[in-house]
C-alpha cells in the first residue's frame, strides 16, 4: 500500500496515477494491490484519449478491477486514479467532475442538492441590464442628480434664494469657527453655499445655527484665511 507522507498543509489530493493501461491488473496485480489497495479517491476510465467514466471509491483497486468484468468491460483500456483525503465534500467533488466532464459511461449525473441554482438570479439581472440599455438607447434614462431627500434638504436650507456669498466666491475655500472652546470646520463652495457636517446651507448664518443652537451672524461667526494667511472674519469679504 502507498505510504502517504505527512503534510501540514493537508492537501486534498495525496497521490495519483494517470493514463495507466488496464493490463496492469492482469500482468502486475501484486504491484497495483500494494500501491492502492483499500485506499479511497476518484478514478477515471478512458478509451484511448477519450474519457469514458468517472467514479468515487473507498477501495480503488477493487472498484477499478471490477469494471473489467461488469457492463463497462471492453469499453475502456486506460485508467487514472487520484488518492484523496477523507473529507466531507468528497461526494460533491465527484458530482462536480461528472457535471463538467459528462462522461459517456455514467448513466447518473452528479447532483448538488444543497447548492442554489443561480439561473433565476442571472435571468433577473440580465433582464434589468437589458431594460437599462434600452432606456439609454432611447434617451429615456434619467440622469442621477441626487436623491429626492437630498434635493428636499437643499430647497429647505436655501429658501430658493441666491447664496449671499456667491458674489464674493470664485472657487471653494475652507472656513472655521471657534465656539465654546471647540473648533468647527466648513467649506464655502463655488456657488456660495456652505457645506457643513454633511449638509449644504445657503448662507454662513444658517450654517452657524446648528452650532450655536439658535440665531447666528455667520459673517462674524465664521473666519477664512486671507492672502496673508491670517484667519479673519467672513465680513472682511464685504469690505
Amino acid at each position: 500500500m502507498v505510504k502517504v507522507k505527512k503534510n501540514k498543509s493537508r492537501e486534498l489530493v495525496l497521490g495519483h496515477l494517470e493514463n495507466i493501461s488496464s493490463k496492469v491488473f492482469s500482468d502486475y496485480p501484486k504491484a497495483i494491490t500494494e500501491l492502492v489497495a483499500n485506499l479511497h479517491g476518484v478514478y477515471a476510465l478512458y478509451k484511448g484519449k477519450n474519457l469514458y467514466y468517472v467514479g468515487l471509491a473507498t477501495n480503488l483497486k477493487s472498484r477499478v478491477k471490477h469494471h473489467l468484468q461488469d457492463k463497462h468491460a471492453g469499453k475502456w483500456d486506460k485508467f487514472s486514479i487520484y488518492l484523496v483525503r477523507k473529507v466531507d465534500h468528497i461526494k460533491e467533488l465527484e458530482s462536480l467532475l461528472l457535471r463538467i466532464a459528462d462522461p459517456k459511461g455514467n448513466a447518473v449525473k452528479g447532483g448538488l442538492p444543497h447548492a442554489e441554482n443561480l439561473k433565476k438570479q442571472l435571468k433577473s439581472r440580465i433582464k434589468k441590464a437589458k431594460e437599462e440599455s434600452l432606456k439609454e438607447m432611447l434617451g429615456t434614462k434619467r440622469k442621477k442628480t441626487g436623491t429626492t431627500k437630498t434635493k428636499k434638504k437643499k430647497v429647505e436650507q436655501s429658501g430658493g434664494k441666491q447664496p449671499p456669498l456667491a458674489t464674493y466666491t470664485k472657487s471653494r475655500f475652507p472656513i472655521r469657527a471657534v465656539y465654546k472652546g471647540q473648533t468647527y470646520k466648513a467649506t464655502v463652495r463655488k456657488d456660495g453655499t456652505v457645506f457643513y457636517n454633511g449638509k449644504v446651507y445657503n448662507s454662513p448664518s444658517m450654517a452657524g445655527q446648528p452650532i450655536r443652537k439658535g440665531a447666528c451672524n455667520g459673517w462674524k461667526f465664521w473666519r477664512f484665511r486671507n492672502k496673508k494667511g491670517e484667519w479673519v472674519r467672513l465680513d472682511e469679504l464685504r469690505k
